[in-house]
C-alpha cells in the first residue's frame, strides 16, 4: 500500500510521510496517524495526514496495518 487511497489509511497506523518542505529531497518522516486531512477518496501524491507529533505530510508508505 502506497498511501494514495484514503480507504487504506486509518487513525493509529504507523506510516512514513513526506512533509511539504521535504518534497524535493524525498526525506521521509515516520509517525502514527492522528487525523486524516484529505477528504477525497484518492490523491495521486498521497493522502494528507496529521501525525501524533503534530507534523503534517502526505503518506508515502504504510508501515503497519494494525497497532
Amino acid at each position: 500500500m502506497n498511501g494514495t487511497n484514503r480507504k487504506d489509511i486509518k487513525i493509529g497506523l504507523k506510516e512514513y510521510v513526506i512533509e511539504k518542505y521535504n518534497q524535493r529531497s524525498g526525506k521521509l518522516t515516520k509517525g502514527i496517524v492522528k487525523d486524516i486531512l484529505t477528504n477525497a477518496p484518492q490523491h495521486p501524491r498521497g493522502i494528507k495526514v496529521r501525525l501524533t507529533s503534530g507534523k503534517i505530510g502526505r503518506v508515502a508508505k504504510i508501515i503497519a496495518t494494525e497497532q
